[in-house]
């Protein structure tokens, strides 16, 4: 079975067609991405035909567990589909759990160089994160790891929290991470994002993926994080969110569509020797 691997500013992704013959991908996910004993990666992106767009994404975490939707995953599937033919149109139309995206390939001698991708819109209703109690989901006590902590959370896709810090180093994001993500507000985890506003538009983001741990870039977490600092009123619409190894655009529209553009890399083509 062959595979590609991918990345989008290190948030690293195994793809793979799927041609009928895998049953249990989840399986494939939690096998392939462990790190030093295998291929390695946050997750793998598995290509499919879709009756209501021009393709669908399926996008399992690193311990198996299965993801609405992941920002610098589509940019990596979009770029993917397209140089390989499977969807010819540099505008598509993705389907995913967490519905329709739209990504719109920017191309520089048939490669694509940026993917801008239209997230979609925020939510801040509690009950779709999901998160207990009631109220904003915004500026909510809370305790974890032995620490008491202010949290402002959304719905981006897939739920996303953050921690507003003036040091993201000085934090022990190990720690907190996983903490946060199993508090028992979030009935079905949540991803968490540290947050330090450099200056009206830029800022710095720190993710602990639910499913995938610490990653060195996070597409709906730096949406997420750019919302609420916009809401905040700590910085403007549109800002540059500086990850560990390079920046994504996030832009707030007016009707509250959320934009993102950044790049997307292949790494290598393999093919495993043994079928899973």
């Amino acid at each position: 079975m062959e595979f590609t691997k991918m990345h989008g500013l290190g948030n690293d992704f195994l793809v793979f067609e799927d041609d009928g013959s895998v049953r249990d991908w989840n399986a494939v996910a939690e096998k392939l991405c462990t790190r030093r004993l295998n291929v390695g990666g946050d997750g793998i992106l598995i290509v499919l035909p879709s009756k209501i767009a021009d393709i669908r994404m399926r996008i399992i975490n690193a311990d198996g567990s299965e993801a609405e939707m992941c920002g610098n995953g589509i940019r990596c599937f979009a770029k993917y589909v397209f140089e390989r033919g499977i969807v010819k149109k540099p505008d598509m139309v993705v389907e995913t759990l967490a519905g329709i995206i739209r990504p719109k390939l920017l191309i520089e001698d048939g490669n694509v160089t940026d993917v801008c991708v239209d997230m979609g819109k925020p939510s801040f209703d509690r009950l779709h994160i999901p998160m207990k109690g009631e109220g904003s989901p915004f500026d909510v006590d809370i305790e974890a790891a032995g620490r008491k902590l202010r949290i402002s959370s959304m719905l981006m896709g897939v739920p996303h929290t953050m921690v507003l810090t003036d040091d993201i180093g000085s934090l022990d994001a190990s720690m907190l991470g996983p903490a946060i993500e199993r508090h028992e507000i979030f009935p079905r985890k949540t991803n968490v994002n540290f947050v330090q506003v450099l200056d009206n538009e830029n800022i710095k983001v720190l993710t602990w993926e639910r499913g995938a741990g610490l990653t060195l870039a996070c597409g709906t977490g730096s949406c997420a994080s750019a919302v609420a600092t916009y809401k905040k009123g700590l910085t403007g619409p549109k800002v540059t969110v500086h990850l560990s190894v390079g920046r994504l655009i996030i832009e707030s529209l007016s009707d509250r569509r959320v934009l993102m553009t950044g790049p997307a890399e292949e790494v290598f083509t393999a093919t495993l020797r043994e079928p899973m």
